[in-house]
């Protein structure tokens, strides 16, 4: 079949990573066709993932405050409830808008949308099958792959979609349910696991590791653990889910520790979530010749995101390293650049990370654990968001800035923060490490009064109490 039309750049997803490489590829000249199969553009991210699990930890989040706080600072309620439909309501709102505002930036820059199923049929060409049983051929210079990940599924423990659930589905429960088991103790869990406790769900985690949210900070996500227990969340570490079986309108569910104990526990409903992994199925990458990483299925690529085939680049979930939003983003405008001749780049050592539990986690560069065992000699400051002004009024006080330096040279290594607006104070620390800053840099730069950025000014100026000293 002839090709109509020939492209500088076909791009398959159209999420984080795809919608923002097309507009930085028309930005440049590029002649640009998105593909996308799913019928709202967004992804992943925007879709079932980032956006509404945020707009219903923000929701329940008010709804907590309000009922458990809210007569602390002499507002009283009577007669509160909750409207679970009306929640659900404004998530499917903020995404549709989201969404949309997607297909207007693309056409605004001229981005040509093609709707079906994409595949690979050559070096320089994508099969589109769609939805009415249509199939065309699309020509390119050039193909990036942005296709993100799926829900990685458990032997024994497959999704039915109605009691063992994915984290799609826990975003749309259409009551609360009374007792929630979450298998996987990581970001996505702990997250969804917050927006139920919060409307009224008794909460377990099973995590087969000794500690939840494994990648952070030992003693950040220690101080996690300890919050969430305090807040109702229950926890079985270094345990396994061996069986789980739904019986009529609960999952009965195995639990064996590392020890070789065991006990059945009871859900109502029962979320995997163990991870991801890259969505390449039926993309053709085995018959274009496309090398992958024969354990994580993770699309191999050089530093300017090219694969072993010049001209068939990927990004994103696709790829190796951590599966997030803006890494993907980041990925595909500098995939874009280097296509354009440009320097495209993107530093890992700068990719904040966020758990948007409350209160929440944020961090960047290495933790205490990693420079430890790369030897590196290294000064630690902290700082409680008991001492912050901002924090006292709020009655936010749980939580603290970890600030790591070199022990030589003062240059920041790391910031680990948990506590009120983390999410949003990460940004100045992504842009220290970028820039190589010090410690000092920090310490001696002014801080508004009352905010929570001064627990890391106050962070940065312990931290010079050691390194200054250093030997």
């Amino acid at each position: 079949m002839a090709a109509q039309e020939i492209y500088d750049l076909i791009i398959i997803g159209s999420g984080p990573g795809g919608y923002v490489a097309a507009v930085r590829a028309a930005q440049l000249g590029f002649k640009t066709v998105c593909i996308e199969k799913e019928p709202r553009l967004g992804g992943v991210c925007l879709n079932v993932g980032c956006i509404p699990s945020k707009v219903l930890l923000d929701s329940s989040e008010y709804y907590h405050l309000a009922k458990e706080h809210f007569a602390h600072h002499g507002v009283m309620i009577d007669r509160m409830h909750l409207d679970l439909a009306a929640m659900m309501a404004r998530k499917e709102q903020v995404v549709n808008e989201l969404t949309a505002n997607v297909g207007k930036l693309l056409q605004g820059n001229s981005v040509q949308i093609i709707r079906g199923t994409a595949r690979l049929s050559g070096e320089d060409r994508v099969e589109v099958l769609s939805d009415g049983g249509k199939t065309e051929i699309v020509a390119s210079k050039a193909i990036l792959l942005a296709s993100g990940s799926t829900p990685l599924q458990v032997p024994g423990l497959e999704f039915d979609g109605a009691r063992i659930v994915d984290s799609t589905d826990a975003l749309s429960f259409d009551s609360v349910p009374k007792r929630l088991g979450i298998v996987g103790g990581g970001y996505i869990g702990l997250e969804l696991g917050s927006v139920w406790l919060r409307l009224g769900t008794e909460v377990t985690v099973i995590e087969m590791l000794p500690k939840i949210a494994a990648t952070l900070d030992g003693q950040i996500g220690r101080t996690l653990e300890r919050i969430l227990k305090k807040q109702g969340f229950r926890f079985h570490l270094k345990t396994k889910v061996s069986h789980a079986k739904v019986d009529g309108q609960s999952v009965a569910t195995e639990l064996v520790t590392d020890n070789g104990d065991k006990q059945t526990l009871s859900f109502d409903k029962l979320l995997v979530s163990v991870g991801r992994r890259p969505q390449t199925q039926g993309l053709g990458l085995t018959e274009a010749g496309v090398a992958t990483d024969p354990q994580t299925g993770q699309v191999l690529t050089d530093e300017c995101m090219r694969t072993n085939i010049p001209t068939i680049l990927a990004i994103g979930d696709l790829t190796p390293g951590p599966m997030l939003a803006h890494k993907a983003s980041a990925e595909g405008i500098a995939a874009v650049e280097c296509l354009a001749g440009l320097p495209g780049e993107v530093n890992y050592d700068a990719i904040p990370g966020v758990v948007y539990t409350w209160p929440e986690v944020a961090s960047v560069g290495l933790t205490e654990e990693q420079v430890k065992e790369r030897g590196v000699p290294y000064c630690v400051g902290t700082y409680p968001f008991s001492g912050a002004g901002r924090a006292r009024c709020m009655g936010e006080t749980d939580g603290f800035v970890k600030l790591i330096a070199h022990g030589k040279t003062d240059r920041i290594l790391g910031v680990h923060i948990i506590g009120p607006r983390a999410a949003d104070m990460i940004a100045e620390c992504v842009l220290a490490i970028e820039f190589g800053a010090s410690s000092e840099d920090i310490a001696r730069t002014i801080h508004g009064h009352p905010t929570f950025s001064e627990a890391l000014q106050e962070a940065a100026m312990a931290v010079r109490k050691c390194s200054i000293y250093a030997s």
